[in-house]
C-alpha cells in the first residue's frame, strides 16, 4: 500500500495469511476500536510488533480481545541510545507471555537503571523514576554541543533519557509531546494526537488535536476532565483543538511535526 488503509490492510492479511505485523500505536488503536475487524479473518497473525510511541495496558487489552491468538509487544528506544533500549520477549524465537503496557527487557550488552530524577539515586522495584542506560551502543555525544552532551550523559557513562518508567521498563512518557492521546480513553473520540505547545510558565504543555466520532458532541472541558482523572498532573491536557483528521504518514504514524506547525502558524 502506498498509504495505510484499514480495510485494505485487513483484506491483505486475510488473503495472504500474514503472520508478523509491525503496527505503530495509532493502527493498534484503530484495530482495537473498529467494528470492521470482526468481518475479517486475522487469525493468521501470531506476532504484532509496536513502537515509535507509548501504548498503555488498556489499548493492548482491547487489541488482544480482537486478535486473541497474537502476541503483542512493544519496543522502546531513542536515537541517542543506539536506538533500542528494550525489547519485548513476545518477539523472541519462542515468544513469552508479556505484561500489558510493558516495553520488555533491556537489550543485550547494555545496563539499565531507574533513578530518582531529583537525587540521582537508584530506585528499587516498581518505583517510577528516570530511565537511564549505559553501553557501547549509545551515542558519543551531540555534534558540536558539549554542554548538551554533558547534560545527557553523566560522568559514569549513563545516558539519561528524560523518560519515566519502573524497573520492568513499563514506560510512562514524561514529556508534553509524549502524553497519551485522549482517543485511548473514550469512544466519543475517533482519533487524537497530543503535541507540546510553548507556555511561558511551564515551558511546554500538552495540547490535543481531536477528531470526534460521528454524532459526538463531546466538549473540550469534558475531554480535559476525563483525561485529568486518568493521568498524573503533568500529563493533563492544557487545550483541545477539534479537527477533521489527524495527519499521518503512509505507514499510519502520526505526523506530529504537521500539528506543531499548525500551533506555530
Amino acid at each position: 500500500m502506498k498509504k495505510f488503509d484499514m480495510v485494505a490492510m485487513m483484506e491483505l492479511v486475510q488473503r495472504f495469511r500474514v503472520t508478523i505485523a509491525p503496527f505503530v500505536p495509532p493502527i493498534v488503536v484503530e484495530i482495537a476500536k473498529s467494528p470492521l475487524v470482526d468481518a475479517y479473518d486475522l487469525s493468521s497473525i501470531r506476532i504484532v510488533m509496536s513502537g515509535a510511541a507509548p501504548m498503555g495496558k488498556d489499548i493492548q487489552d482491547a487489541f488482544r480481545a480482537k486478535i486473541p491468538n497474537a502476541f503483542l509487544g512493544q519496543g522502546y528506544g531513542m536515537t541517542e541510545a543506539g536506538p533500542v533500549l528494550s525489547m519485548c520477549l513476545a518477539f523472541a524465537k519462542e515468544p513469552f507471555a508479556v505484561k500489558s503496557g510493558s516495553c520488555g527487557t533491556v537489550v543485550r550488552n547494555a545496563e539499565l537503571k531507574i533513578v530518582d530524577p531529583d537525587t540521582g539515586a537508584s530506585l528499587g522495584r516498581n518505583k517510577p523514576g528516570e530511565i537511564c542506560i549505559r553501553g557501547e551502543q549509545i551515542m558519543k555525544g551531540y555534534l558540536n554541543d558539549p554542554e548538551a552532551t554533558k547534560n545527557t550523559i553523566d560522568k559514569e557513562g549513563w545516558l539519561h533519557t528524560g523518560d519515566i518508567g519502573d524497573n520492568q521498563v513499563q514506560r510512562v512518557p514524561s514529556s508534553a509531546g509524549r502524553a497519551r492521546s485522549p482517543a485511548h480513553y473514550t469512544p466519543s473520540i475517533a482519533d487524537a494526537a497530543v503535541v507540546p505547545m510553548k507556555d511561558e510558565l511551564a515551558g511546554e504543555v500538552p495540547v490535543a488535536f481531536v477528531v470526534r466520532t460521528k454524532d459526538s458532541e463531546i466538549t473540550e472541558d469534558e475531554i480535559k476532565k476525563y483525561v485529568s482523572q486518568q493521568v498524573i498532573f503533568y500529563k493533563r491536557i492544557g487545550k483541545v483543538f477539534f479537527t477533521d483528521a489527524i495527519p499521518k504518514a503512509p505507514s499510519g504514524k502520526i505526523l506530529r511535526k504537521d500539528l506543531r506547525a499548525k500551533l506555530a502558524a
